[in-house]
């Protein structure tokens, strides 16, 4: 089960004035369930997208990335589940592209104002018959309060539906944000195998909004891993309707940006820990502090060893605290003059290691004890700078190797 998360309900997710959304069954993989979610936006919304790093990205990755260069004006997302479209050559591309021209269709919009996403089983053709014959159930259904139907047609194996919303206040109007997202495995940075999207009925410029959306990403969906594993179609979209009125947000050194930006990104954390709670057979949620580094980068680089290392995350499944294994991950991480007697590590608030050893003060129940918890932080202090990172994992289950055997079928 998802640690010590449970799906949002209904009125916790704030619409967005300018965005509606429609959801249906489609029958894309699977009968009896929600798979396909469209999302239109009001004229005049500013859009910014983050996709995987991925070489093998997906047909409709590539496709996003073609319709945000060549059109002016993004009118609605198209989102399907079931099916990645990905790893499928040209004919995957020709499909994707015939559901953006059926819905624009529907919409009477252009075809390059249409941004596709698919998730699911990779190198398995998408049923684009069974996508278009679905539009128009879910063009009849789209509402503004209707994000937690849409959270939970871009499932795939994921337990919950993923969602936050917040509202602050801005120059005296008051500003809603509130996102969705999907992701339980194959999650590492770059981002994740997630769809996530996140609007705000904000007024923001182009220009603003790419900064905003790569802050809010650096800080939240790539700070998570749950198996090392990048998939091809990770996509994280972010829209403002500007329908709150007020002066266009522009200058990213002004307080108005600023207070966005911390909202999109209180909102982007919540969901990408969410994933982590809920990733496949997690039983335990991890925080990975370094400290005292002497850049941001070699901080990630020590903090995704460990959340990364299946003997870790194996370990802490079974509340072993056989933490040398932390210590083999820290020295293998890639930071080549790296003084291991400065280090200090704690699991929680136990120091377990330092003077390149363990700790005199450590006994193995006090790490047995922090290990039992449902949520455990880990903090190594490198004591060579300022910088520091936190990432979010979870630990290896049995049921990890079950769902994944199992995906298929």
């Amino acid at each position: 089960m998802p640690v010590n998360l449970h799906s949002p309900v209904a009125q916790d997710l704030l619409p967005v004035p300018g965005v509606k959304l429609g959801v249906t069954e489609a029958n894309i993989r699977k009968s009896d369930r929600r798979d396909l979610v469209v999302m239109t936006l009001t004229h005049g919304t500013a859009v910014a997208g983050v996709f995987t790093r991925n070489r093998f990205c997906a047909a409709p990755v590539v496709l996003c990335r073609q319709h945000l260069a060549a059109s002016g004006q993004i009118r609605a997302l198209l989102i399907n589940t079931g099916n990645a479209n990905a790893g499928t050559g040209e004919d995957g591309m020709l499909r994707a592209r015939r559901s953006c021209e059926a819905l624009a269709g529907l919409l009477n919009c252009a075809d390059n104002q249409i941004l596709p996403f698919s998730t699911g089983v990779i190198m398995e053709t998408l049923p684009v018959e069974r996508v278009v014959a679905g539009l128009p159930a879910c063009v009849a259904d789209l509402a503004e309060d209707n994000w937690l139907n849409a959270a939970t047609a871009i499932m795939t194996t994921d337990i919950v539906a993923k969602g936050a919303s917040t509202r602050i206040d801005i120059g005296g109007r008051s500003i809603t944000v509130t996102g969705i997202a999907k992701g339980s495995g194959m999650i590492h940075p770059n981002m994740a195998t997630m769809l996530g999207y996140i609007a705000t009925d904000a007024a923001v410029s182009q220009s603003a909004l790419d900064a905003m959306i790569h802050y809010a990403v650096n800080r939240s969906f790539n700070c998570i891993t749950v198996d090392g594993d990048t998939s091809t179609n990770d996509s994280l979209l972010l829209m403002a309707t500007g329908l709150s009125g007020g002066d266009i947000i522009s200058d990213i050194h002004s307080a108005e940006y600023k207070a966005l930006r911390d909202a999109v990104t209180q909102v982007a954390v919540q969901l990408a820990q969410a994933i982590v709670r809920d990733g496949e057979g997690a039983t335990k949620f991890m925080t990975i502090e370094v400290q005292g580094g002497r850049d941001e980068a070699e901080c990630r680089k020590i903090g995704y060893a460990i959340a990364h290392s299946p003997l870790i995350k194996t370990a802490f499944f079974a509340s072993d605290p056989n933490l040398g294994r932390i210590l083999a991950a820290i020295g293998y991480a890639g930071v080549e003059d790296l003084d291991v007697n400065l280090l200090r590590l704690y699991l929680g608030d136990v120091l377990v290691a330092e003077n390149g050893g363990r700790a005199s003060s450590y006994v193995e129940a006090d790490g047995q004890r922090v290990m039992k918890e449902a949520e455990i932080t880990v903090r190594v202090v490198l004591g060579r700078g300022r910088a520091e990172s936190t990432l979010w994992t979870c630990d290896f289950s049995y049921d990890y190797v079950k769902i994944n055997a199992d995906y298929r079928s």
